[in-house]
């Protein structure tokens, strides 16, 4: 049945089939009905005729003339309607046709009263163990059978029992209570027309009958069931288009009524909760056109149907380009956004850089009461400015406001975690300290302005003394410390030579400037903690003083570390 039929339609539809159902069953059943009693009556008049031919048999039997007996059945057989006359012994063979009966006959009454045959022939018409021939001598009753003759065309055999009576004794004897059967075989071809015609009645009344229903049952239907049904559903579809002060007319107190008594009232509920709806979706909406984080959504479907202001902003697109990358280019990175969605971070948003900004995502895949996905939203926030705060409260906190190096916190925190990693892996760990000499007469003759300048430059040489991966601290006041990894003891020395004599070649403000320096480097020399390095090198600071200043040694006991450079 269409999905867009009328419900009047489908209500006429419905109705029809089942009326046309019981009518054609009742039609079916009153055919069957009138064709079983058809047959039936053809049947009984079989019976009378089989029953009137057996007594009329008995009666030219009983008269002597057996003759006349077979000439009576030959007759018979030229009668209208029946096909085919046979006189059976209880064998299935057809009688007068042999001596056989004559024989025992003759035997039985002592004398030649009955003439043989010239002619004998032996037919046998029904086998012996014919089913129907033997329930018609078992139970000396006539039975009907049903059968198609070679044309194709239904046909009756009737096979009745001729009885033994007393007169038949002295020829027959008293043995057997059948004598023989009966076998009338007639067309059912009359039978059939009257059957045909009852047919033909029952389909044109119940046509007529399913007409006249199916009118009036659409009728009715129609005023009492389905206007206020269509009402009803006009109505629905006035209101799901937005017409919700849509009202349907109430005419009857039935369930219709109160089906559209109960519409009404949903109605006007549906427009107060639409109402209030509204107003809170304009709050919404003014809330995240109006938020300073970029918001998009989508539907269950992966579309967007929703960008604010904000989010063209931080993305530098338009909405619509938005809207047709779709969600997974939002950041023009579709792997790291499914991954967003299918693996949330618990341990907060993710990080992004992109169009010159840093923005923290927040995205997620939302899911409804059955965990079905309903949709995903994204929630970028803007932390550039935020980051570089971070970043340079960072390198203040890690760094020193003067020079520019990294500070004493830091030293000792990256110190330690090389130490234990040297420790760890069996690498090496040099630690190199050096301090500006005679720094106190700077600061005394020229003044601090003077001393701070002097500091900054010795800095940025030290910076430019290693490599990028070694680490370069102010150690405090006028001394310094060089975190060298991987870095043998001879190897250290090598850099502080060359820091040195970088240093005495600088000429700041006319003033001339040297250094004193101490290496220490792990595992040459054993120690148990970082700090054993510090205070190693810190050793080997003062002894280059001792000697006199502006020179390098190394850490350790042995004659040959002996220092080397010019004195001050």
């Amino acid at each position: 049945m269409p999905q867009d039929m009328r419900i009047r339609y489908k209500i006429t539809a419905a109705v029809g089939i089942a009326l046309t159902t019981v009518l054609v069953t009742m039609a079916i059943f009153f055919t069957w009905q009138q064709e079983r009693a058809v047959l039936e009556q053809n049947e009984r008049t079989m019976l009378k005729l089989t029953e009137s031919v057996t007594q009329g048999l008995q009666a030219v039997m009983l008269a002597g003339t057996a003759d006349i007996a077979e000439s009576y059945a030959e007759r018979l057989k030229s009668v209208p309607e029946v096909l085919d006359f046979r006189i059976l012994r209880k064998s299935g063979e057809e009688a007068f046709k042999d001596n056989h009966t004559v024989e025992a006959v003759n035997r039985r009454r002592g004398s030649e009263d009955f003439m043989l045959r010239d002619h004998e022939e032996r037919v046998q018409v029904l086998a012996a163990d014919d089913p129907a021939l033997l329930r018609t001598i078992a139970d000396a009753k006539p039975v009907p059978v049903y059968e198609y003759d070679a044309s194709g065309h239904r046909v009756l055999t009737y096979l009745a029992p001729i009885r033994a009576i007393e007169s038949c004794s002295r020829c027959h004897g008293t043995g057997d209570p059948v004598r023989g059967v009966i076998k009338l075989t007639t067309s059912l071809l009359p039978v059939e027309r009257d059957i045909l015609e009852v047919r033909q009645y029952a389909i044109g009344g119940l046509a007529l009958a399913l007409m006249a229903t199916m009118l009036l049952t659409g009728y009715m239907l129609g005023r009492t069931v389905v206007e206020p049904l269509e009402r009803v559903t006009d109505a629905m579809a006035r209101v799901s288009d937005g017409d919700l002060h849509h009202q349907v007319p109430i005419h009857t107190r039935d369930e219709l009524g109160r089906m559209a008594t109960s519409f009404n009232r949903m109605t006007s509920e549906l427009r107060t909760t639409y109402d209030g709806l509204r107003r809170e979706q304009d709050k919404l909406t003014t809330i995240i056109h109006g938020a300073g984080e970029g918001i998009v959504v989508t539907d269950g479907n992966g579309r967007i149907v929703l960008v604010n202001p904000a989010a063209e902003l931080l993305l530098g697109k338009s909405a619509e380009r938005i809207i047709e990358e779709g969600f997974d280019h939002l950041l023009d990175d579709p792997e790291a956004m499914q991954r967003w969605l299918t693996q949330p971070d618990t341990d907060g948003p993710a990080t992004a850089h992109y169009n010159g900004r840093t923005l923290h995502v927040y995205a997620s895949t939302i899911l409804g009461n059955d965990y079905n996905v309903v949709g995903s939203a994204a929630l970028l926030r803007d932390i550039t400015e935020e980051k570089r705060l971070e970043d340079e409260l960072r390198r203040l906190s890690t760094t020193d406001g003067l020079t520019g190096l990294y500070n004493r916190r830091h030293l000792d925190e990256t110190l330690s975690t090389e130490y234990h990693r040297a420790a760890r892996t069996g690498s090496s760990l040099a630690v190199l300290m050096f301090d500006v000499d005679h720094f106190k007469k700077f600061n005394d003759t020229y003044g601090h302005d003077q001393g701070d300048r002097v500091l900054q430059a010795v800095a940025h040489n030290f910076r430019l003394a290693l490599r990028k991966y070694d680490l370069a601290c102010r150690y405090g006041g006028e001394e310094f410390v060089g975190i060298l990894p991987n870095t043998t003891l001879e190897g250290a020395f090598s850099v502080a030579e060359r820091l040195r004599h970088d240093i005495e070649d600088l000429e700041i403000d006319g003033l001339k400037v040297t250094i004193s320096l101490g290496v220490a480097a792990f595992p040459e020399i054993i120690v148990a903690t970082a700090e054993g390095l510090i205070e190693a090198a810190d050793k080997a600071l003062y002894r280059s003083k001792s000697l006199g200043r502006n020179c390098s040694t190394r850490a350790g006991t042995d004659p040959e570390d002996q220092p080397e450079g010019a004195f001050s």
